[in-house]
């Protein structure tokens, strides 16, 4: 009972201060005279009341979290976030959104999927458009790790919190000795990486709130934008290369910018080896999209087919899901490629979803290593990243993290196509929310306007599960973490 109660007081502070984020959006009702404010009032006096109701009780209570409390704790707040966040799109005129429609809505903005059920985002209400964008920016590092940088005085450890929220296999490696340190050093680099994408965008031709609510999903990885046409509403080769940049930036694990940063040492990266294998795939990739989209007449110009296939590639390999162009249209080759290419996704430690870098190059040294086994049986192979000797608990739990992803993404995939979808959207649909990406293939490639409840909520979960990481969600599940 001790250990619900400590959950119990941090889920409701934790409301209490999300139920802040509903205020913006509100006063830019008032600047742009949108008559969209009050919904985001009304969300508010609910969000802050819920929170409040359930804090109140066991305010006195000063137990500290376990590990698997942080778990239970990170669980129940992104499904608390995904619920109370439908609220303004429930109460907001413009756009009318069913209950099921404004839970994927909130849960796609919140876990930077940039899936949207939202036909004519041209003619939303500034304050709407605000909300979606600054719903991405909140879950790009994830809103938990944000309070455990700022509200030191919950009363409770943070540490738990901070791995059980943080993405990536090596999630024990402080940056600095105090974990609420740790997480306010990444929120800097966060904040400042966002500062600059967007005075570049404003400075590149965006009007200031355009630049605003693309950089907030551009460095989250997110990729909902403030029109319909995402980038290419803009035709501007330079927007569309300040995108890349920050994109490729926020790709990268966070915990490296801070050691390049500290050390003022660019070198930092490039001794990194999951930096290199990152670039290698996007740069690999770049070059058969490219050839692929000149040679079979999808683009006559190299030049043009050079650029829209960097961007598309960058885009999708990072999982942010911009686009400049109807990649769902191009040769099938290409959309499986870019598809497959979403599964690996960011660096670990980044804003971007996907399986993540770094455990693709484990999974890849593994294989290398059990090959050099069968030729020398007797030989001592340790899997190494750079110089470092990875410990085989970390190999391990790599494999397992991929066989339970691959499990999880086939009985999601079946369970879509039962539904009644044909086979290519159930396939790029899952993919496309599992891993955080957004945009999928054939009739979701636009937009998930016309998918049916029960697939919407299928895709939830499925959106869910990325962001958390597979285990963070369904170790839940398991008997074993519910004994005492």
């Amino acid at each position: 009972m001790k250990r619900l109660s400590s959950v119990q007081k941090i889920l409701g502070l934790l409301l209490m201060v999300f139920s802040v984020t509903m205020l913006p959006p509100a006063a830019v009702a008032l600047i742009y005279g949108d008559g969209g404010g009050l919904p985001f009032f009304y969300s508010f006096l609910v969000i802050l009341g819920v929170g409040l109701a359930t804090w109140a009780p066991v305010a006195r209570r000063r137990e500290e979290l376990r590990l698997r409390d942080g778990f239970l704790v990170v669980v129940l707040f992104w499904v608390a976030l995904g619920l109370s966040g439908a609220l303004p799109f429930l109460l907001s005129p413009v756009p009318k959104l069913s209950p099921t429609d404004a839970v994927f809505e909130s849960l796609s903005g919140l876990t930077t999927t940039g899936a949207t059920v939202i036909l004519g985002i041209d003619k939303l209400p500034h304050s709407v458009l605000w909300y979606r964008q600054q719903l991405q920016w909140l879950g790009g590092m994830g809103i938990i790790v944000l309070a455990v940088a700022v509200l030191p005085m919950l009363g409770v450890g943070g540490m738990q919190l901070y791995r059980a929220e943080t993405p990536g296999p090596m999630k024990d490696a402080k940056l600095t000795p105090r974990i609420t340190e740790t997480a306010k050093a990444l929120w800097f680099i966060y904040l400042w990486l966002t500062v600059a994408c967007g005075l570049a965008y404003w400075a590149a031709g965006m009007s200031v709130f355009d630049a605003i609510g693309h950089a907030f999903s551009t460095v989250a990885i997110g990729g909902f934008s403030t029109h319909d046409a995402s980038i290419g509403y803009y035709d501007s080769t330079l927007i569309e290369m300040i995108a890349l940049v920050f994109m490729l930036l926020s790709g990268v694990n966070f915990a490296l910018h801070f050691v390049a940063l500290r050390r003022l040492d660019p070198r930092v990266y490039a001794r990194d080896s999951e930096f290199r294998f990152y670039l290698f795939l996007l740069a690999v990739t770049t070059v058969l999209v490219t050839l692929a989209l000149f040679y079979t007449n999808t683009y006559i110009f190299w030049d043009e087919a050079l650029t829209q296939g960097l961007f598309q590639v960058v885009s999708i390999g990072t999982t942010t899901g911009f686009t400049t162009a109807q990649f769902y249209t191009w040769p099938p080759f290409i959309q499986i490629l870019l598809l497959f290419l979403a599964f690996v996704g960011g660096c670990a430690g980044s804003t971007g979803g996907g399986i993540k870098v770094i455990r693709f190059l484990l999974l890849i040294k593994q294989g290398v290593r059990e090959i050099g086994r069968l030729i020398h049986p007797n030989a001592q192979l340790p899997v190494r990243v750079g110089d470092k000797i990875i410990n085989h608990r970390i190999v391990d739990a790599v494999w397992g993290f991929f066989s339970l992803y691959v499990a999880t993404f086939v009985i999601m995939y079946l369970a879509l196509a039962a539904t009644g979808l044909d086979l290519l959207t159930s396939f790029s649909a899952v993919a496309a929310c599992m891993n955080n990406l957004g945009p999928g293939l054939a009739t979701v490639g636009a937009h998930y306007f016309d998918m049916h409840d029960p697939g919407i909520w299928i895709l939830c979960f499925a959106m869910l599960l990325g962001r958390l990481e597979i285990f963070t969600l369904l170790v839940l599940l398991t008997p074993a973490f519910w004994r005492r």
